[in-house]
């Protein structure tokens, strides 16, 4: 009866929050366009299914996404998980940031599994090879992608185990992204950006949203107000730096292979 009754108070609040948008569309196709709504019917059944999954969803997240990720986080940060006999004596005392080694292979673990399996990614990953008649391969992006968003999330949790500033990561990382931009090849620029946006979906904010909150928490020292934020910008950066990165790889490996080529025939 808890479920219930927790499920229909976000239920009642999705219906409200989808209102706003379900009117605007209406008023456009209305009064803005003056054309009757087609497949009115289907639309209607459709949008019920998005409201009870959108609920569904939120229920999902309350119960189950962020209580993992925060008591993931609190197990890999238990003194007597990290082995270290200062921690096992004193529970407030700091471990060292070598002492963390599972919670990075966990964040890169977490975040490549959930890139994998982020809906948005997929959606973008299918176009992208529709566009491309094939030449972008929707498998290669999403694992490139998944690379990027695995190697963010294990620095940034090493960011919040050690305690430094997030704008020095997020500053580099963007001047990295700039001078990428700038070689790499002009018709991968713009998927790349739009790569690293859609890796911080319905999937992955969830549990990396929780990991780093859990994670602040655990960790003698950290503030999770202050250190537990900032993962989610790790997982949007990373991805462009791996998607443009491996951009270039291939234009230098096309080349290479040309100049390989030329120099066999010239032979």
């Amino acid at each position: 009866m808890e479920f219930i009754h927790d499920f229909a108070k976000i239920l009642i609040t999705t219906c409200r929050d989808v209102i706003p948008i379900l009117l605007l569309i209406t008023g456009f196709q209305l009064f803005v366009l003056r054309q009757q709504i087609p497949h009115l019917r289907r639309l209607i059944v459709g949008g019920i299914y998005v409201v009870i999954g959108l609920a569904l969803f939120l229920a999902g997240l309350e119960k189950a996404l962020f209580p993992l990720g925060k008591i993931m986080a609190a197990q890999l940060c238990d003194a007597a998980f990290l082995q270290t006999s200062e921690a096992i004596a004193d529970q407030t005392l700091y471990a060292g940031w070598m002492a963390y080694g599972w919670v990075y292979l966990f964040a890169a673990m977490i975040g490549f599994a959930t890139t994998i399996a982020e809906p948005a990614l997929i959606a973008v990953a299918n176009k992208a090879s529709e566009v491309s008649a094939g030449t972008i391969s929707q498998r290669g992006l999403r694992i490139t992608d998944a690379i990027g968003v695995a190697f963010g999330l294990s620095l940034g949790t090493f960011r919040i185990v050690t305690g430094t500033p997030l704008y020095l990561y997020i500053l580099a990382g963007y001047l990295i992204v700039i001078v990428q931009t700038v070689f790499a090849p002009k018709s991968i620029t713009a998927l790349a950006y739009d790569s690293g946006g859609v890796t911080t979906s319905t999937v992955t904010v969830p549990l990396v949203a929780a990991l780093g909150l859990g994670l602040a928490a655990s960790v003698p020292g950290r503030n999770p107000a202050l250190d537990g934020f900032g993962l989610i910008a790790f997982a949007s950066l990373f991805p462009i730096i791996a998607v443009l990165g491996y951009a270039q790889f291939m234009q230098w490996s096309i080349r290479r292979k040309s100049k390989l080529q030329e120099k066999k025939n010239a032979l």
